[in-house]
């Protein structure tokens, strides 16, 4: 079969069906007009209809296009779950510009890195205390031109402290920014293959890559759930889906899953600042929610509560976990208390997020990523040789092709080069393909961490580590955490009469200088790290060292 798992499908879903793409102020345009009465955001328990949320874009749009942020121009933003990022993120790309999306999980180096990357001279973020003060380090930097703080307290009480800002005539509340805007007689135009975000991402070495997602791969990423979902979408009638969303909106997952896809078909997003379980269980149990879209720590904390099997998830017609690997036995137990099964795919920054899901219908496969999705193709090849294309069961790394993929990564040219074959293109993941074309992954080409559905990257710790005055050399690596399936650990040999200190003091030492999901949850000081033949620090020999310990520690027990 050309596209194995195709016969596992949904009932009318074939995967040569035309995948609908375009623009995504068109995306917007048509759901305003489509939806203008529905709500469209509901934040701290109040409503923003379609109608509202495009009248609003309009206005941040005419406002960036005054402050000259058109055509290729960049607009970073550095915003949580409020509604000003939606309204931001469409404002910009209406106006014609590139949106790069700055993750308040970041820390200052890498935030900077993107920032001028990107060549974005614009920042839109809050006054929140997490992350203005943050922001005007930038300013302060020379980085920016222009600071817009949007004022949380417009979305009325959060609880969240709020930071004050300079007077100064490179920063601006969002009212003022937008005040007495007149909108054009016509909006820029804007093609399809125009770049629409600059979504960062990265490897185990140098700096994260800016991954060119255009409007037709946005656009594209969401037709192909469209499709997928034709099925699914029918049997509920044409209902208004009331949908979680406490996965961060600056994540690929979030944005394409969550926001674009359910803007398509005026949907209600519940829109969540953070997760907290009670929150959500709220949104399921009382608000009636029909879909929660989560990460495994958050299908961790749930299946973890002790009264599971009596509280009522009978609104829900679906539930998914991305963004990471899920443990087989969260999904049982949730599936055992709860009636409800919990299954997960895979994608990756550079798909917009499409690339495997389950067939509600089809075989049960614990520890699979599901079948390919309609109009992505994959396949496996060869680690020595990516353009040999391996059999069934056979385990090489994953190639992905389909109009949802990026066309490269900004600014790197080379390196974009090295991760295509032809049209296909490389995801450093290693897997296999059964018989019945479900896809099952093994391990990860390259040493990235996933923590809690987060990339983080060893050696941006590293770097930070190696300004602790004790350290003399460090190499960090993925360890099993039960609850973020995946964490940091750092090995670290001292320099000559330090001494040690604790994984507390550690990470204290590290707040500010990288994010909080990339701190380490263990230090072990060692004699000495091992190397490679040529002498260089090596990550695979100690992680070798490392499970050869751990057997012989189990056959002591």
């Amino acid at each position: 079969m050309a596209h194995p798992g195709e016969q596992y499908y949904p009932e009318g879903v074939r995967w040569d069906l035309p995948i609908p793409s375009g623009t995504i102020p068109g995306f917007l345009a048509r759901s305003v007009a489509d939806f203008g009465a529905r709500t469209a955001i509901e934040f701290r328990d109040r409503p923003i209809t379609y109608a509202d949320l495009g009248a609003k874009v309009d206005t941040a749009a005419a406002a960036f296009l005054r402050a000259g942020c058109g055509r290729g121009t960049s607009v970073a933003l550095f915003l949580g779950n409020t509604p000003d990022h939606p309204i931001n993120f469409f404002g910009a790309l209406k106006a014609g510009a590139r949106v790069v999306h700055m993750s308040p999980l970041d820390g200052e180096r890498a935030l900077t890195h993107k920032l001028t990357d990107s060549g974005a001279r614009i920042l839109v973020t809050t006054n929140s205390a997490l992350l203005l003060p943050t922001a005007l380090k930038f300013l302060e930097k020379g980085l920016l031109d222009r600071l817009v703080v949007c004022e949380d307290d417009q979305w009325g009480a959060s609880g969240f402290p709020v930071a004050p800002y300079p007077a100064s005539d490179k920063v601006v509340t969002f009212r003022q920014f937008t005040k007495d805007v007149t909108l054009p007689a016509q909006w820029p135009s804007i093609d399809p293959d125009d770049i629409a975000l600059l979504q960062y991402t990265g490897g185990t070495t140098g700096l994260p890559k800016g991954a060119m997602l255009t409007h037709r791969n946005l656009t594209a990423a969401t037709g192909i759930y469209e499709v997928w979902t034709t099925k699914s979408r029918a049997d509920r009638n044409g209902a208004i889906e009331r949908v979680i969303c406490v996965l961060p909106l600056f994540h690929i997952f979030a944005l394409t899953v969550v926001l674009l896809g359910n803007v398509r078909f005026g949907n209600t997003i519940s829109l969540h600042q953070r997760f907290d379980l009670e929150s959500v269980m709220r949104d399921i149990e009382v608000k009636r929610a029909t879909s929660f879209p989560g990460v495994p720590t958050m299908w961790i904390a749930i299946a973890n509560l002790p009264d599971l099997d009596k509280r009522d998830f009978s609104s829900l017609a679906s539930c998914g976990s991305g963004g990471a690997p899920l443990p087989v036995e969260v999904a049982r137990i949730f599936e055992e208390k709860t009636g409800n099964k919990l299954r997960s795919g895979w994608g990756m920054t550079e798909t917009c997020s499409p690339g495997t899901a389950h067939p509600k219908d089809g075989p049960d496969k614990p520890g699979s990523i599901g079948v390919m999705l309609p109009g992505i193709e994959i396949d496996i090849v060869a680690l020595d040789d990516p353009k040999k294309v391996l059999g069934t069961g056979e385990t090489g790394e994953i190639r992905v092709r389909g109009p949802n993929v990026t066309k490269g990564y900004w600014n790197r040219e080379k390196e974009s080069t090295e991760f295509y074959v032809g049209d296909r293109f490389l995801t450093g993941d290693i897997g296999y393909m059964d018989a019945d074309g479900y896809i099952f992954l093994v391990d990860r080409k390259k040493d990235m961490i996933i923590s809690g559905g987060f990339n983080v990257y060893p050696q941006m710790i590293e770097q930070a580590i190696y300004e602790h005055p004790a350290v003399q050399e460090v190499i960090v690596i993925g360890v099993p955490d039960q609850y973020r399936g995946e964490a940091a650990k750092a090995f670290v040999t001292l320099k000559k009469d330090a001494q040690p200190f604790t994984i507390d003091d550690l990470r204290a030492f590290l707040t500010g200088k990288i994010g909080k999901h990339e701190l380490p949850a263990a230090v072990e000081f060692m004699a000495e790290l091992p190397r490679t033949t040529v002498g260089k620090l090596s990550r695979h020999e100690l992680r070798n060292l490392q499970q050869t310990t751990q057997k012989q520690l189990s056959a002591t027990r």
